[in-house]
């Protein structure tokens, strides 16, 4: 198989939801594919640039990666103003999209899921059922080293508006992330019902537990000048774990749908 072919053949296959850049496994760990990224890598080397057209508008991209199309009968509801799903990227049925928004190649999203106003779903990332990824929300993309994990947003998760998940995060089924939360490689969350900070994945990715409600919080630097000057360092903090409460506050997305 040329590389054309092997790439032509992982775009159908990631686009029709058979081939994924990460994987659940039974154990409820993921596994990721490199093969798959390094397809998508290759896509990169193998493209020249090119006058594209979408609509009224007009870019100049790689002519490997066009922008997507959708039709009725694939049941994906992209609603009119201004979003884009690159090539490589899979919608599932019933997957809302509000605009504008962007999803990128490689990237996941199951059924039920709906991706607010200017929200960003980066490459790779996988997104599980029923999500709420809300307004001004960035999902970052994760290609390289083709063995890293993509950041995954799993079953039931909400994601509030103006957050940014980045750099392999998992986020467990259920999970709460309240508005203006950010979590990358670096960030240590603190969990204020057990009084510890979360461990990290097995990966060394940071991981958002089962059900857990995140908002945004600080931590004093204890060590050092900075300590008596009243410096903070930012620190994600669950303030408790998915209750009917919690429930019914987020029960107004489905009218949406």
């Amino acid at each position: 198989m040329s590389d054309k072919e092997r790439f032509e053949s992982a775009m159908a296959a990631l686009e029709a939801g058979t081939l994924r850049v990460a994987e659940p496994q039974a154990n409820g760990e993921w596994k990721v594919n490199p093969e798959v990224k390094e397809a998508i890598l290759l896509g990169f080397r193998l493209g020249k640039l090119a006058s594209l057209q979408s609509g009224i508008f007009s870019f100049v991209d790689k002519d490997t990666y066009p922008v997507r199309r959708f039709t009725a009968a694939e049941q994906v509801r992209i609603v009119p103003g201004g979003t884009t799903v690159r090539r490589g990227a899979y919608l599932a049925p019933s997957v809302v999209v509000m605009p504008p928004a962007y999803v990128n190649v490689g990237a996941y999203v199951d059924e039920g899921t709906m991706i607010d106003s200017h929200a960003l779903v980066g490459s790779c990332a996988q997104v599980g059922k029923r999500v709420h990824i809300s307004a001004a929300s960035q999902l970052g993309g994760v290609l390289e080293p083709v063995g890293a994990l993509p950041v995954i947003i799993e079953d039931d998760v909400f994601v509030g508006g103006n957050c940014g998940i980045y750099e392999g995060t998992i986020v467990r089924s259920g999970a709460v992330i309240a508005t203006g939360v950010i979590i990358n490689a670096s960030t240590a969350i603190f969990d204020a019902t057990t009084g510890d900070f979360v461990p990290r994945h097995s990966s060394g990715c940071v991981e958002v537990p089962r059900g857990a409600v995140v908002v945004a919080g600080s931590r004093p630097i204890s060590k050092g000048p900075a300590a008596d000057k009243g410096v903070h360092l930012y620190t994600p903090v669950i303030v408790k774990y998915r209750d009917d409460k919690t429930d019914s506050s987020l029960r107004l997305e489905d009218l949406l749908r």
